[in-house]
C-alpha cells in the first residue's frame, strides 16, 4: 500500500463521506483521456473526475500557460488589475449572449452560485430564491440550501429563504405526463402556482441548471426554459442559469443555454472554464444587473478572486478549445458515437431504463424493473462500478445512475473502448433485474 494512501487515511478528511468507510483510489498520473493509479494501472476516465476535465488531462498548452504565468506573477490581490484576469473576463463575456459584459470571479461553482443569489437579492430587494428539487448547486451555505438533492437535508435549517419546486423530467415525471409537450406545460403550471403561493413580490431569483447534471443529466423539454424566462419577466424575478457543469463544451456548446435560445440575467460557471487545472468559477452578469452596482458598492469578494494562475489556465483553455474545435468535437462525439452506442447498450441490457444526454454529457438510468422504473440500489450500482473499474474504466456513478461524461477531447476509438467495457459491466446490473 502506497505512502500516499496511508497518509491520506491518517490525515485527509474527505467530502460527502463517512471517513472510516472509504478506500480512495490513489491517482498518480494522468494524460488525455486516461489516469493511472499508484500501481501503474491505466483507467479510461469516463468521469472527467467530477465532470470538469473538459479539455482532457495535462493538456500541454494549458500546463505551459500555468508555468509561464507562475514564472511571471504567481498571485495578486483582487483590487488590482491583472492582464490574465482581464483577458479571461473578456473571453468569457464574449461567449455569453449579448448584453453580458462583466464577470465576477470566484474560486469555484458553489461560491459562484452564492454570489449570483446575493446579486439577485440586492438587485431586487427581495429574499426568496426558488430552485428545483432535482438539482445540485454546491456545498456552501446558500448553495446547499438551493440544492434539491438529499445531500441538502442535513444542512437545511429552513431559514435560508429557499423554496423548492418540481422541474420537468419526463422519465420520472411528477406530473403524469406522456409527452415532452405535456411535461413542459404542466411543469410550468406548477412553477406558476408555486410563485403565486409564495408571493411574487417576495421572490428574488429562480436558479436552474441549464441541464441538470449531478441530479441525472436531463435536458429541459422544448419551451420550458423560455416559459421560466417569461414568468421571471412577468414578476420581476432574476433568472439565474447554473452552467457550472453543463458549460464550456460539455453539452456540445460553449454554454448549454445556447441550445435553448434563452437569455438569463446571471450565468454561473466553473469546472470546464479551465478544466479544473486551477480552481476558478464566476458569475457572468447582465448589463442591467451590473448597473445596480455602478455607484453602489457590491458587498462581497474573495481573496483569490480572479487568481492569475487560474485565469491564465482559463485563457489557454478557451483559446485551445477554439483552435482545436473541442466544443464541436463534444457535439459530434455525442451525436455520432456516445448517443448511438449507449442506445445499443440499452437494447441489450434490461437494467438500462433510460438513456439521455447530449454532447459529452450522458446518463444511464439503471433499474431493477423496467416497468415500474424501480431504481438499482446503491449496493447494486456498486457491482456495476466495480466491474467497470476492474476492466479499466473510471465511471461517474450517482444514486442509481452511471453518467458517461468523458473529456470533450475524447477520440471515437477511446469512446468505443469505454462503451465496450461498460457493455460488460452492465451485466452486473442485469443480474438484479427481476
Amino acid at each position: 500500500m502506497s505512502t500516499a494512501y496511508e497518509l491520506d487515511r491518517q490525515h485527509v478528511f474527505h467530502s460527502w463521506s463517512a471517513q472510516a468507510e472509504i478506500s480512495p483510489m490513489v491517482i498518480s498520473a494522468a494524460r488525455g483521456s486516461y489516469v493511472w493509479d499508484d500501481e501503474d494501472r491505466r483507467y479510461l476516465d469516463f468521469s472527467s473526475q467530477l465532470v470538469f476535465t473538459n479539455i482532457g488531462h495535462q493538456h500541454p498548452r494549458v500546463v505551459a500557460a500555468i508555468q509561464e504565468q507562475a514564472g511571471r506573477l504567481c498571485t495578486v490581490a483582487p483590487q488590482f488589475a491583472n492582464a490574465e484576469r482581464s483577458r479571461a473576463a473578456e473571453l468569457i463575456a464574449g461567449l455569453a449572449p449579448d448584453g453580458f459584459e462583466k464577470v465576477f470571479f470566484t474560486n469555484g461553482g458553489a461560491d459562484a452560485n452564492e454570489h449570483a443569489i446575493r446579486m439577485a437579492r440586492l438587485h431586487t430587494g427581495r429574499h426568496k430564491v426558488l430552485s428545483a428539487y432535482r438539482s445540485y448547486h454546491g456545498g456552501t451555505e446558500t448553495a446547499i440550501n438551493v440544492t434539491g438533492d438529499p445531500r441538502r437535508w442535513p444542512n437545511d435549517t429552513a431559514t435560508s429563504g429557499t423554496v423548492h419546486f418540481f422541474g420537468p423530467f419526463l422519465y420520472r415525471s411528477e406530473f403524469h405526463s406522456t409527452s415532452e409537450e405535456e411535461e413542459s406545460e404542466r411543469a410550468l403550471a406548477h412553477l406558476r402556482r408555486t410563485i403565486e403561493a409564495e408571493g411574487p413580490a417576495t421572490i428574488a431569483a429562480i436558479i436552474l441548471e441549464s441541464i441538470p447534471g449531478t441530479a441525472g443529466i436531463f435536458a429541459p423539454p422544448p419551451g420550458y426554459l423560455a416559459g421560466v424566462r417569461a414568468l421571471c419577466d412577468e414578476h420581476g424575478i432574476v433568472m439565474v442559469l447554473d452552467e457550472v457543469m453543463a458549460g464550456f463544451g460539455r453539452a456540445g456548446a460553449w454554454f448549454a443555454l445556447d441550445l435553448f435560445g434563452v437569455v438569463p440575467d446571471l450565468i454561473t460557471f466553473a469546472k470546464g472554464v479551465n478544466s479544473g487545472y486551477v480552481p476558478l468559477g464566476g458569475v457572468v452578469i447582465s448589463d442591467r444587473i451590473a448597473a445596480t452596482f455602478d455607484h453602489r458598492p457590491y458587498p462581497g469578494g474573495l481573496t483569490y478572486s480572479g487568481h492569475p494562475l487560474a485565469c491564465a489556465a482559463a485563457v489557454a483553455t478557451i483559446e485551445t478549445m477554439r483552435d482545436e474545435g473541442i466544443v464541436e468535437n463534444a457535439a459530434r462525439l455525442g451525436r455520432d458515437v456516445l448517443g448511438p452506442g449507449l442506445a445499443e447498450l440499452a437494447e441489450r441490457h434490461p437494467c438500462v431504463g433510460d438513456v439521455r444526454g447530449v454532447g459529452a454529457f450522458w446518463a444511464l438510468d439503471l433499474v431493477t424493473d423496467p416497468g415500474s422504473k424501480a431504481m438499482l440500489s446503491p449496493a447494486q450500482l456498486a457491482d456495476v462500478v466495480s466491474a467497470a473499474k476492474g476492466s479499466g474504466l473510471l465511471p461517474f456513478a450517482n444514486t442509481n445512475r452511471i453518467h458517461v461524461v468523458p473529456p470533450c477531447t475524447m477520440s471515437d476509438d477511446e469512446a468505443r473502448e469505454g462503451l465496450a467495457i461498460l457493455d460488460e459491466a452492465l451485466k452486473a446490473g442485469d443480474a438484479h433485474v427481476a
